[in-house]
Order: structure tokens, then sequence, then C-alpha cells
């Protein structure tokens, strides 16, 4: 049973309409299973329409900003995008009401959105993705302009200071909150990424890619500037012309920033037979992919950003069985423990020598394969994180009421 917090959902989203973004999709229905009423006002993606409902989600969208190029361009972005998330929360608000505003990052500044509903009496939820200041750092090389670094830090702090509770997505977050915006841990809850288990199941591998080459090797994800996939294409270069392993074939799902440029740079380093760029494909064709390969890689480098970072896609890979090799990063030992290879940090070369190893021992990547799959289905899968987050708003609502209950003024018997 919930505590007396109200049952009125908000949750506010601008990187990703709805439902794309798997784990505000997971967060949602979760929510609703657990008897909560969800809203969700979003950006307005492709063939969408701006109010419908999905799974008992309701979800209002405003047409979508163009992508912001530099700091004119964020700045216009992210004040449209605010100021369209406000006028779409007032309607919210009149229409169906709520209780608690749940605000997912990034940017950070949907704080402000919370601070104009706070005097009613509105609780307010800091999903916290991203960390902002370091991705910015991360996207720019480890350059950038420092007054807009500060920027970010103090819209982080303002978010976790204002937050009634926070939600980390796994215990290097927490920690930061903690360093950074001295947040007590009471007041912080740990809910991870985790990868659905009715969604990702071995299917029937994928015949015309399986025919590529003896090895298939798998990388699904976000491809800009950050993501390291050009230390993916490097690697590969090693893996032929280094290490003289050829018998492979590299499938590169999904798109981004720098998708172009990659896909350049791939010619520019004679790997045109051995990659293949599909973009965005169909959960179908994903799975079946994923499913076919062999090896599956996360090339993320090592960076204050990266470093801290849970990604979605090393338990995703678990979850379809398959053998790793990353990056030697501190969150990916905490996800992947035994089911991934992990190259010294940027090191392209030695990432190839660990795709050269499991290419060369089939049994080792089946108990590898095995090692995560468990690991998911005992810790990491969704069911289990969804608890964690029913739990934060359990927590909310008790210490709500235990504050209600200190400033109720006793009966006075005449």
């Amino acid at each position: 049973m919930k505590a007396s917090v109200g049952n009125r959902i908000l949750m506010l989203l601008e990187n990703n309409p709805y439902p794309r973004d798997a784990r505000v999709r997971q967060e949602a229905k979760a929510l609703v299973a657990a008897g909560y009423e969800v809203t969700v006002i979003c950006p307005q993606g492709k063939n969408q329409g701006w109010h419908e409902t999905i799974d008992g989600v309701r979800a209002y969208r405003y047409p979508m900003p163009s992508q912001g190029d530099g700091l004119l361009g964020y700045l216009w972005e992210y004040g449209y995008s605010l100021l369209a998330t406000f006028c779409l929360s007032l309607l919210v608000f009149f229409r169906h009401g709520f209780d608690i505003i749940h605000a997912h990052n990034p940017p950070d500044i949907m704080v402000l959105v919370a601070l104009i509903y706070k005097p009613l009496g509105k609780k307010f939820i800091f999903d916290h993705h991203d960390l902002a200041p370091e991705m910015y750092y991360a996207r720019f090389g480890g350059e950038g302009n420092p007054a807009v670094h500060r920027a970010l830090v103090a819209f982080e702090q303002l978010s976790c200071k204002v937050a009634d509770h926070l939600i980390a997505t796994n215990n290097s977050y927490k920690a930061m909150a903690m360093q950074r915006s001295g947040i007590p841990a009471e007041r912080i809850t740990v809910v991870r990424n985790g990868p659905d288990l009715k969604r990702l199941r071995l299917v029937e591998e994928n015949a015309k890619l399986r025919q590529k080459a003896g090895t298939i090797i798998g990388y699904v994800g976000e491809m800009g500037v950050h993501d390291g996939i050009d230390y993916l294409l490097r690697a590969l270069h090693h893996l032929i012309y280094t290490l003289d392993k050829r018998d492979f074939y590299c499938v590169i799902i999904g798109t981004g920033d720098a998708w172009e440029q990659l896909k350049k740079t791939a010619v520019e380093l004679n790997l045109t037979e051995y990659t293949w760029f599909p973009g965005r494909v169909s959960e179908e064709d994903l799975v079946s992919f994923l499913s076919t390969a062999d090896i599956c890689v996360d090339p993320d480098p090592s960076n204050p950003f990266n470093d801290r970072c849970s990604m979605i896609k090393m338990s995703e890979y678990m979850a379809l069985s398959k053998p790793i090799v990353a990056f030697d990063l501190p969150e990916h030992r905490v996800t992947a423990q035994q089911a991934a290879l992990y190259a010294k940090a940027n090191d392209e070369l030695d990432f190839a020598r660990q795709l050269a190893t499991l290419m060369a021992d089939p049994a080792q990547r089946q108990a590898m394969g095995k090692f995560g799959r468990e690991r998911v289905e005992t810790v990491l899968a969704w069911s289990h994180q969804s608890k964690e987050l029913i739990k934060a708003y359990t927590h909310l609502g008790a210490v709500i009421e235990a504050k209600v209950s200190l400033n109720r003024q006793p009966e006075i018997e005449l």
C-alpha cells in the first residue's frame, strides 16, 4: 500500500519522444502497474500525435525543436523545450492534475518547472540519467567553455537540492550527488537501467549476416562524437592489419551526430568489406542481428563521464548471452563482471587483441555468455530494478506522511 503522497505523476522528458526512451517507458509502465496515474510531457517524434494514451500512460507532446549545435543552438533548443513543457504542464494541471513531478535529465533545467509548482505542494523527483557537466566536456573532447560547465554544475546541484527524492542510475551517480550536491544517502535510490527479458530473447539467426564471416561482431547504440565508435573502427583496423585476423564482419547498429563521419572513417581505414552500418533498425531486426553475433562490443572510451556510466547495451548484450569486449571502465566491471574481456583503457590495439582472443575460443565465449545471462536474470533485469523504483516512491510517501504527522497539533481535551 502506498503512503499518502498522491498517485498522480507528471513525467518531464526533453531528449527523446515517448515511448522511444526505454528507461522512461519502463518506469512509466511500472508505476502504472503499481497503481499510479502517469502523464508524460515530451517532444513529438515522427508520425506521432500530440496526445495519446499508450499502455495506460498519457503522453502530451510538443513539436520537436531542431537539435542544438553550439551555445546559441543549445540555448534555443532548451529554452523552447522548457517553455513548451511548462505550457503543456498547465494543460495537464487543469485537465488531470498531478501530485508529483518526475523529471528525467538531460537537461537539468526542468527543475525550473518544478519550482513553479512547489509552492502548490507538488513534490519533485529528479531522475538522474546523465552527468551533464561531464557529458559536456566528453562531447567536446575534454574541452569546452568553463562558464557553460559551471552553469551545468549549478543546474545539477539545484535539481538535486530541490528534489524531494533523487533517483540515480548507479552507485557512482549516487556518490557524485552526495559529494557535489551534498545530498544525504537516504534521499537517493539507485534504479539501474535493466533489460526487459520479455523483449530481449534469442531468436533465429539472420542467415545473410551469418554468411558474411566466421565471426560476427555486433554493436548497438548511439553514435555521437563521444560514444567511441571511432575507437572501435581503429581497433578493427588493428585486428586486420596488425594481428592479421580477417575472418570477421562487424554490424554497427544505430545513428547519431557522428554517423556519416564514421562511415567515411570506415572507408578511410579500408574497412568497407568488414563493416556494415544499417542505421536505426526495427526491433525485430535488432534482436535478430544481435542473436547472430558471436561477440558484442562496447567501445566507450575512458573519461570522467563514461567512467561513471552504466551502459544499457552491456546488460542487453548479457541478456542475449553474448560475450563482450569493452574498455576497462569502472562501471563496466560492475555491470558485466566475468561476462566481458576488458582492454586497457582507450588502447585500441589491446581492444583488437581481446577480440582476437574470443574469436579463437568458442568455449570461452559460451561460458561468458552463460554467466552474463544468469547475472541479468538474478540481478540486473528490469523486473528487479522496477522494485527499487516503487520503493523510492513508497519511501517518499512515508517521509511526507511522517512530516505531516509531526506538524499536526495534538487535540486538547476539555
